[in-house]
C-alpha cells in the first residue's frame, strides 16, 4: 500500500473532514479508553484498537457458570480524582460509590485465644488529627509502637516527593530507621502498602510509598475513603466504557492486534493490523511496557531498553463460594494470616443463594504458580480461623485467578525507568500505569496516564483541551 491508502474492513479509519485531525489509540485498558475519550471530546476522530475481545485491560469480568466474576478485586480512594472523573465520564459513579468515611476492619488471627478485631478509620478532625483516635485505639500495636507510628507519619509527611533521591531508597529501610518494628510494618504499613503498591515495604521505592501515604492518608481528611464497584467490573470498564466511546464517536475495534507503528515523512503515522493499515495524525500507545517496546519505531525513546528493565509483580485472587452467609460486612483485612483482604462479592456476581468471597493476595510471587489444590488447603483453614461462620458451611466452589504481570514492580530505582507521555517521535505518545504518573500501578495511575497523553497530543494538534484543565497536574 502507498501512503494515504487504507484497506477496507472493520478497522479502517474513515478519512477525517478537512481540518479535523485523526488519532489511533492502541490498547483498550483504562489508559487507552481515557485517551480515546479525551481526544474525541476535543473533536479528534479516534480509532481505538484492542487485541482482546473486550475492553478494560486487567480490570475485567468473566462468566463462570451462573456467576459473573471479576478477575480481581479493585478499589479506589477519594483522592483518586482521575478515576472518579473517569467514572463520571462513563456515567458509572453511582455503581462504584465511596464510603461515607474511611473504615477498615482488621482481624488478627495470630493469637492463641482467637481472632481480635481492630479498625482503621478517621474522624472529621483536620489532618493529621483525623487518624489520631484510630491509631490511639488500634489494638494490634502496643502503646509504644503506636507512638512511634505517629512520629514516622509526621516524618513521612515532611518528605519532598520531588526529591529524586527518594526513588533510590527502599521504604522498609526508611521505616526501620524511623523506629518501626516488624510488627508495626506488618500490622499497619504493609497492610496499606502491599494492597496499593503490590510489594512489601522492603521491596518498594520510598518515593512511591511516600506518595501513597502522603496523598491517601495525610493530604485531606477524606482522601483515604474507599470506593469499589458494586457491579461486575465489566459493567463499568467494558459495557459503559464502550457506550461512552460510541457516544463520543470513537470507532472501537476489538480482537484487533497491532503489528507495527511507523511514521511517514510528512509527520503522519501508519498503524498496521493484520490485512490492513490505518493512517492517522497522532498515535497513543496504551499497552504494557514490553509490548510498547516492541512497537516503538527507532529513535522514539533515548533508551528504549529501559522499558524492559521495568519489572512486573503478580496478584493472586482466591474465590470461595459458600452455601450460606459467613461474613456480615462488605470487606475486611487480615494480619497474622496469609489472607490479606477479603470482599463479599455475592450481590455483584449475581449469586442468589449462599455467599461468594473474593480474596485479593498482592505481592504473590511465592504463590502465583501454586496448584489450586495446594491453595485450597492453605486458605480454607485460614478462613475458618478468621470467620467462625465458615466452620459449619459447605464450600460449593473454590477457584483462583492469576495475574502474573498485574502491575509494574515498584522497586527502588523504577522511577528513572518510567517514561513520560512524550516521545522523541512527533505525534507519538505513551500511556499506561507504568509510565511516569507519579503513582503506583493503580486504576488512578492508568487514567492519569491517558489524560496526560491526550493533553500532550491535543497541544500538538492545536485542539482545545479545556475539558481537561484542572483535572490534575500533568505528569512529567
Amino acid at each position: 500500500m502507498t501512503e494515504g491508502t487504507q484497506a477496507a474492513g472493520p478497522g479502517a479509519n474513515t478519512p477525517g473532514r478537512p481540518g479535523r485531525p485523526t488519532a489511533v489509540v492502541v490498547g483498550g485498558g483504562l489508559a487507552g479508553i481515557t485517551a480515546a475519550l479525551a481526544l474525541a471530546d476535543a473533536g479528534v476522530r479516534v480509532t481505538l484498537l484492542e487485541g482482546r475481545p473486550r475492553l478494560g485491560g486487567l480490570a475485567f469480568s468473566f462468566r463462570r457458570g451462573a456467576l459473573t466474576v471479576d478477575n480481581g478485586q479493585h478499589v479506589y480512594l477519594r483522592c483518586c480524582t482521575a478515576y472518579r472523573w473517569f467514572l463520571d465520564r462513563i456515567e458509572g459513579a453511582a455503581l462504584a460509590p465511596l464510603q461515607d468515611r474511611l473504615d477498615v476492619p482488621v482481624l488478627d488471627a495470630a493469637g492463641h485465644e482467637g481472632r481480635r478485631l481492630g479498625r482503621i478509620g478517621r474522624t472529621a478532625l483536620p489532618v493529621p488529627l483525623h487518624l489520631a483516635k484510630s491509631l490511639a485505639t488500634y489494638p494490634h500495636l502496643s502503646l509504644a509502637e503506636r507512638a512511634r507510628v505517629g512520629r514516622a507519619a509526621l516524618a513521612l509527611k515532611s518528605l519532598d516527593l520531588a526529591d529524586p533521591a527518594l526513588d533510590a531508597e527502599d521504604f522498609g529501610g526508611w521505616l526501620a530507621r524511623h523506629g518501626q518494628s516488624e510488627r508495626a510494618i506488618e500490622a499497619l504499613w504493609d497492610l496499606v502498602g502491599v494492597a496499593t503498591l503490590n510489594a512489601v515495604a522492603g521491596d518498594a521505592s520510598l518515593a512511591l510509598a511516600a506518595m501513597v501515604f502522603k496523598t491517601g492518608l495525610l493530604s485531606d481528611q477524606g482522601a483515604a475513603d474507599i470506593g469499589w464497584a458494586r457491579v461486575p467490573l465489566g459493567e463499568l470498564h467494558d459495557r459503559l466504557a464502550r457506550k461512552a466511546l460510541d457516544s463520543a464517536g470513537v470507532r472501537t475495534e476489538l480482537r484487533t492486534r497491532v503489528t507495527s507503528v511507523s511514521p511517514y515523512e510528512n509527520g503522519r503515522w501508519s498503524v498496521s493490523v493484520p490485512g490492513e493499515r490505518i493512517d492517522a495524525d497522532t498515535v497513543v500507545l496504551a499497552v504494557p511496557q514490553r509490548e510498547t517496546h516492541d512497537l516503538l519505531p527507532a529513535g522514539a525513546l533515548d533508551a528504549p531498553g529501559r522499558l524492559l528493565e521495568i519489572g512486573t509483580a503478580p496478584i493472586l485472587n482466591v474465590h470461595v463460594v459458600y452455601d450460606r452467609t459467613v461474613l456480615r460486612r462488605p470487606f475486611f483485612a487480615a494480619i497474622g494470616s496469609p489472607v490479606q483482604w477479603v470482599f463479599d462479592r455475592t450481590e455483584a456476581s449475581g449469586l442468589t443463594d449462599g455467599q461468594y468471597l473474593a480474596l485479593s493476595q498482592s505481592a504473590a510471587q511465592d504463590e502465583i504458580d501454586a496448584p489450586v489444590a495446594e491453595l485450597r488447603e492453605r486458605y480454607l483453614p485460614e478462613l475458618r480461623r478468621l470467620l467462625p461462620g465458615t466452620r459449619g458451611a459447605e464450600v460449593r466452589d473454590f477457584f483462583v485467578t492469576r495475574e502474573r504481570t498485574a502491575t509494574f514492580a515498584p522497586t527502588p530505582g523504577v522511577g528513572r525507568l518510567r517514561p513520560g507521555a512524550r516521545t522523541r517521535a512527533p505525534g507519538l505518545w505513551l500511556a499506561g500505569s507504568w509510565t511516569a504518573t507519579g503513582w503506583p500501578a493503580t486504576m488512578e495511575g492508568a487514567v492519569r496516564s491517558g489524560v496526560s497523553a491526550a493533553r500532550a497530543a491535543l497541544d500538538t494538534l492545536g485542539r482545545p483541551r479545556d475539558h481537561l484543565l484542572g483535572l490534575f497536574e500533568e505528569a512529567a
